[in-house]
This record gives C-alpha cells, structure tokens and sequence, in this order.
C-alpha cells in the first residue's frame, strides 16, 4: 500500500497503458481520479478499481482544452483534497508519410500527445508546489528516436522528454519529481489498430516486433504500469528528469 493516502490523476485511463497505471496504482492505495474523453469511457477503470476494493472517480476531460483540464484539477481537489501523481498517458496516433501527412494529422497528434501536457502540468503544479510534494510520469515513446511514417508523433514524443527535462529543474525545489516513461512496442488496441493499417493482423504485427525485441516478446500494458508506479512511488524519490525506456532491449 506504497501510495496509500495518495491522489492521482491519470488521463486516457479508459484501456491499454492509462488502465493498466489506474488500476495498479488504486491497488496499492491511491485514490485515482480517471480521466479519459467522456466519464462514460472512464467507467470501466473504476468499475474494475472498486470491484477490487480500490477507490476511483471517472472523469471526462479533453486534454487538449485548458478549461477542461482546470476542471478535472479542480474537481479532484474538491473531492479528495490534493492531487499528488499525475500520469499524462492520453495519447493517439495519425500516421502517414510525410508528403501525405495532412496540417489536420499534424496538428491533432501534436495538440493531444504534447500540448495536453503542458496544459496538464501546469494545471497539477498548482497544488502540488503548494503542498511541496508531487510526483509527475509521462509517457513518451521508443518513437521518441524516430520511426517512419510517425513524423508527428515522433516530434510529439520527444517534446515529451524535453518537457520532463525542464519542469525537473523548475519544479524540484518543490519536492516534485518529473520522468517520462519511452515504451516500444506494447500490445494495446493503439498497436492493433496501427497493424490494421498497414495491412497486418495484430498477432501477426506482434510477431514480427517480438522477434526483433531482445527478450523476445512484445510489452504488455502492466510491464509499463509497474515502471510508472515505481517513478510515483518514494523509491525513486531521487530520480527526476529521466526518461527509462521500457522496450524488450530494443536499440
């Protein structure tokens, strides 16, 4: 029960990485405010949170809109008292070469996986400076590196990292710890969904990756979640401004 006592929000909790994180943090004691587009989506994290005896509050929000983050702070405030881990786990894709990719593609991936957390951030950091503690995940992607047809989201998710980087140095002499998970290749219905589109079923698309992986199989949406609960957790107390790539060993 490492964050018994805690709060925290993770947005696009609805499935894949975001479910994984709510579900595992409630287990060990943290109330998790549930963001996702609607708090119809959100629902079923929180019906699995309390079905195993955790506490949990769906909450619909749009990343990408400032109002509607300050409400989602807001209301976790007014509900629970604080806000002390903030997972940014929203995120989609829109992928095309680069000569096809369209200003609409460019921009929805950029507003979504990158502005969010900006919006996010600064929203959270308000309570968090003013109770000196806080503990702030991100994820970024292995695509962080560069990875064809991705060229937005790869710009993305490197803005996520340098994001990381500078609200370290901002916000530490606040006790708040800023990091960023890179995971590579997860099976998630993101991954599904990118396998449809270039012509491939999921297991086939996971096979090819898993043998190009080191260990030998794709990530699943826990293998990414324990790493997140370890960087919110006092454990990692003196780790900040990192960003741990969780890929199987892929270079």
């Amino acid at each position: 029960m490492r964050f018994e006592g805690r709060v925290a929000i993770v947005t696009g909790a609805a499935q894949g990485i975001g479910a994984a994180t709510a579900k595992l943090l409630a287990s060990q004691g943290a109330t998790v405010v549930v963001g996702d587009l609607t708090a119809e989506r959100a629902a079923g994290t929180v019906e699995a949170i309390t079905a195993a005896g955790g506490t949990g509050l769906a909450i619909g929000c749009d990343v990408t809109d400032g109002e509607s983050v300050n409400a989602m702070v807001a209301t976790a405030l007014d509900r629970f008292g604080s806000v002390d881990i903030l997972v940014n786990n929203a995120g989609i894709t829109r992928d095309d070469l680069l000569y096809k990719m369209g200003r609409d593609s460019w921009d929805a991936v950029i507003s979504t996986n990158l502005t969010s957390i900006f919006l996010v951030c600064q929203a959270a950091a308000v309570p968090m400076v003013k109770a000196k503690y806080g503990k702030i995940v991100s994820l970024s992607s292995q695509s962080a590196r560069g990875n064809r047809g991705q060229v937005n989201y790869a710009a993305a998710k490197a803005g996520v990292q340098g994001i990381t980087a500078t609200l370290c140095q901002e916000l530490g002499r606040y006790n708040i710890n800023v990091n960023a998970v890179a995971p590579g290749y997860i099976a998630t219905a993101m991954t599904d969904a990118t396998a449809e589109r270039v012509g491939f079923r999921p297991e086939e698309y996971q096979k090819m990756a898993s043998e190009q992986t080191p260990i030998g199989r794709v990530g699943k949406p826990e293998d990414v979640a324990n790493a997140i609960a370890f960087l919110a957790s006092e454990e990692a107390s003196f780790i900040s401004g990192q960003t741990l790539y969780i890929n199987g060993g892929v270079r």
